[in-house]
């Protein structure tokens, strides 16, 4: 019988048969029709951000930022904390500053932005766009706040505990500081370039980033706006920058924000209240249950899903950009998987998998809403001086790209129109929403078309991260334009030998200090790799067929040119 079996399954899967790997019993179907069109591509995956801004100037911070401009021919936009924090510019966890802001003996302005400027300098050597935040409160600028006697904090406290997350003392004060900042950037970096940069108001100001009211921030609002568009008339302004909204309390926040903009005048001017873009933080939820990693896509895809919702509910802003600002698993890209083990996803295609998923369904669920999401911005960047490979929600550790760099690559090749897929091993959008991929995988496919090209991204995907059959899989591409014999088919693959440094770490023997051979290795590793060499495939009638393994948390991107 169970040599009948085998049988059986090597029938099915002709693709996996000499792998080596256990295998499904039946094939997985995917149908991709590049002449049903269903909306846009927008890059949403070319933005990028991090807590520790003067990581920007240091030795693998520059390194990464140019690896970001490189990965999509599309504009890559980066968002950091810290731009207006006081102190001397040395970086530590949750931790940076630039000391734009004083006051001198006489209780006079003192504005310097020597700091500030490595930092943007830096973003615009590497040729990507900050999208500004502004944010936290110089020291001399906060106000006295109850129990909080602290400016700074340090790591593993929560630094957001501290002054530096206190309300203005004087708004105008704060709106001039904001004037003067946005005035100093369009005389650096010319009034054409700021113009296409994006002014962020604060972060997550509905919990302890926050220690004012609610009607304090849109007060800061108000201030910080006023003071961008005083500067520069054509400035993209925006915010709250809020968490969620997955809770009662999150969503109440946004739509009082947004109440805020469409019925109140700024408090700053009396005037209409500018809004150009709308933001918030969906994020996911891990765990580590009966000893394997276990992923939440279901809790990020529920809180975009309100979040959608809520800003549909306001027709004269339904057509505003959506920047999920930050967009992620889960919320703390400083616990190391050493002190939070369910972080071990983050050195794996798991990662990769569990982003493929999300990006196809967030494009869904902003049609299902008819918004305009314009990024899912994946809070992650690098860690300077720290462990290789340490789980902390990086691109990069200590320069060697991760699998996760490479899910974006993988998305920078993708282009022009979205079209209809679908597939026989897919969860339905609305049961990925309420449950996620935890009683079968998410076997599924997100594709686009241009002009002479289209790709395909595939995924097998689970919430728990445990063994598992490869899946076969058959891809169906229909609607190859009339006349068209040959498609140059270009196989890209994550897996655990494929874009993969951190098993090619493993094998080494986890070396903290590899020898410089070792390195070139782990960086050669870090990179998009094929899953085999470039091939011409026959199209008959319009229609090509290609059938590959992949296994559980693979990734692949089938890139077609003709």
């Amino acid at each position: 019988m169970m040599k009948a079996l085998a049988l059986l399954v090597c029938a099915a899967a002709p693709a996996c048969i000499g792998t080596g790997q256990p295998l499904q019993t039946s094939t997985v179907s995917i149908n991709v029709d590049l002449g049903k069109s269903v909306g846009a591509y927008v890059p949403i995956t070319s933005w990028f951000g991090y807590d520790e801004s003067n990581y920007t100037t240091m030795k693998f911070g520059r390194q990464l930022l140019g690896e970001l401009h490189d990965l999509s021919p599309a504009p890559v936009y980066v968002r950091t904390h810290h731009l207006l924090t006081s102190g001397n510019g040395v970086p530590e966890l949750k931790w940076s500053s630039s000391n734009v802001f004083s006051l001198d003996a006489q209780g006079k302005p003192v504005y310097d932005f020597t700091i500030t400027d490595e930092t943007f300098d830096a973003f615009s050597r590497a040729g990507v766009r900050p999208m500004v935040e502004l944010g936290f409160m110089p020291r001399d600028l906060a106000a006295a706040v109850p129990g909080i006697s602290q400016y700074q904090l340090h790591y593993p406290a929560p630094t957001m505990a501290g002054a530096s997350n206190n309300p203005p003392r004087d708004y105008k004060m704060w709106g001039e500081l904001v004037r003067r900042f946005t005035q100093h950037l369009v005389e650096r970096y010319g009034r054409a370039q700021v113009s296409t940069w994006y002014f962020e108001v604060w972060n997550e100001p509905d919990i302890v980033y926050w220690h004012g009211t609610p009607q304090e921030y849109f007060k800061l609002y108000d201030y910080a706006a006023a003071g961008v568009r005083a500067a520069l008339p054509a400035a993209k302004v925006g915010g709250p920058a809020s968490t969620g909204p997955a809770g009662p309390k999150s969503s109440a926040f946004l739509q009082s924000f947004l109440e805020h903009c469409a019925r109140d005048k700024s408090a700053a001017d009396g005037k209409p209240i500018p809004l150009d873009f709308i933001s918030f933080h969906p994020k996911g939820h891990n765990a580590l249950v009966d000893g394997h990693v276990q992923m939440g896509i279901s809790s990020e895809l529920r809180a975009a899903q309100n979040g959608f919702r809520i800003v549909a509910g306001f027709p004269q802003y339904r057509r505003l950009p959506i920047i999920l600002s930050e967009a992620d698993p889960e919320g703390c890209a400083a616990c190391s998987a050493k002190d939070n083990p369910a972080n071990a996803y983050r050195n794996d295609p798991l990662y990769a998998s569990y982003t493929a998923t999300a990006i196809k369904a967030l494009f869904e669920l902003e049609d299902q809403a008819r918004v305009n999401l314009i990024a899912m911005l994946s809070w992650s960047f690098e860690f300077e001086n720290s462990n290789y490979f340490e789980g902390l929600r990086t691109l990069a550790t200590n320069g060697i790209d991760k699998p996760i760099l490479n899910l974006f690559r993988m998305a920078g090749l993708m282009s022009g129109e979205r079209v209809a897929t679908a597939s026989t091993g897919q969860l339905p959008l609305d049961g990925l929403v309420t449950a996620g991929a935890r009683q079968a995988p998410d076997i599924d496919a997100f594709a686009t078309k241009a002009d002479h090209e289209a790709a395909v991204m595939v995924w097998n995907y689970h919430d728990d991260d445990v063994p598992a059959p490869a899946a076969s899989v058959q891809i169906t591409v229909n609607g190859i334009p009339a006349g068209v014999e040959k498609v140059l088919l270009e196989h890209f693959r994550i897996d655990d030998t494929h874009s993969n440094a951190y098993t090619a770490w493993q094998k080494m023997g986890s070396p903290q200090a590899p020898t410089s051979g070792q390195y070139a290795q782990l960086k050669a590793a870090g990179q998009l790799q094929l899953f085999a060499s470039p091939e011409w495939l026959d199209a008959a009638d319009g229609k090509l067929v290609i059938n590959t393994c992949l296994p559980r948390q693979a990734v692949s991107l089938l890139r077609l040119k003709w």
